[in-house]
This record gives structure tokens, C-alpha cells and sequence, in this order.
């Protein structure tokens, strides 16, 4: 199964691209801002990271530029999620070196196939996550998620939330 990790702030967002994604039998882990997003993809090596440009601390382009910094995370293809319309916007986040880009409001069967075709082009899905990651799965009624320090819990465990 795939896995997904999305970083945004937005809840509703979050809760619309989860349950999308599981729909289609996808594995979703989320984080609320992008400060740790490096970190959690380094270790959790996902297939594919979903980005929002404006988030607390750590903007979802710096994020990107740290993935793209990593030796460990560097191929990951990064879809950038946002309400930035304008397209030195989109230029930017290209040039940081995003591998798509998709505007808020945005159609969750696009994402999708956007999301898959990520899969798609990057060859095979990754090995399996990390022990101790413990992600939604659809159905399942709990959602992986990371603090700012990439896990919550003093045991370094990922949360499950129940819906």
C-alpha cells in the first residue's frame, strides 16, 4: 500500500485529501506543520509528500528545500497543495523543486489520480515504514500523526486519533 504523508494545517483539508486517498487504499500520516517534515520523511520514507506552502514555523516551500537538501529524501515526489494562486507561486515552488502543484480548492478525484501518477513515475513504493508508525488506514477509525518533533508520545510512537 502506498503511504502518503500530508503536511497542512487546515484540518478540513486534511480530513477531505485523508479520506480520498483511503479510498483508493492508501495509507495517510499527517503533520500539522512543516517543521518536522524532513525528519518524518527521512525516516518514514513515504511514497509521496503533500505540502501546503503556508504553514506555521516552517512554510511548506522551506520544507520542500529541506527534502530536496536530504541525501536520504531528495527523490521523494513532493505535490504542493495550496490556496497560493498566482503563478509566481507556482514558478517558486517548481524551482525549489516541487513535482506537482495543485490549487486549493481542488477536486479530490484530481488529487488522486495527481497523487498516483507520483507513485507511478517514481518506479516502485518504498520499503515498509519505520517501526513504530502507526497510520490510518481506511476503516480503521485512527489517523498517524507526528508532532513537532515528528512523533507524539514520550515513547517516539506516532498517535492514533479516533475520529
Amino acid at each position: 500500500m502506498p503511504r502518503i504523508i500530508i503536511a497542512d494545517d487546515d484540518e478540513l483539508v486534511v480530513g477531505i485529501v485523508r479520506a480520498a486517498l483511503e479510498a483508493r487504499g492508501h495509507i495517510v500520516g499527517e503533520l500539522t506543520d512543516g517543521k518536522p517534515v524532513k525528519d518524518v520523511v527521512e525516516l518514514k520514507r513515504p511514497d509521496v509528500v503533500i505540502l501546503d506552502c503556508s504553514m506555521a514555523e516552517v512554510s511548506g516551500i522551506m520544507a520542500l528545500k529541506e527534502i530536496r537538501g536530504s541525501s536520504s529524501a531528495f527523490a521523494t515526489p513532493v505535490l504542493m497543495l495550496t490556496g497560493r494562486r498566482s503563478h509566481a507561486d507556482e514558478e517558486i515552488a517548481f524551482v525549489a523543486g516541487a513535482s506537482d502543484y495543485l490549487r486549493k480548492p481542488f477536486d479530490p478525484d484530481e488529487l488522486v489520480a495527481r497523487v498516483e501518477a507520483l507513485i507511478d513515475k517514481s518506479g516502485e513504493t518504498r520499503p515498509a515504514a519505520a517501526p513504530g508508525y502507526r497510520a490510518h488506514r481506511a476503516g480503521d477509525g485512527g489517523l498517524g500523526t507526528y508532532g513537532a518533533n515528528g512523533a507524539n508520545g514520550a515513547n517516539g510512537q506516532a498517535s492514533r486519533h479516533a475520529r
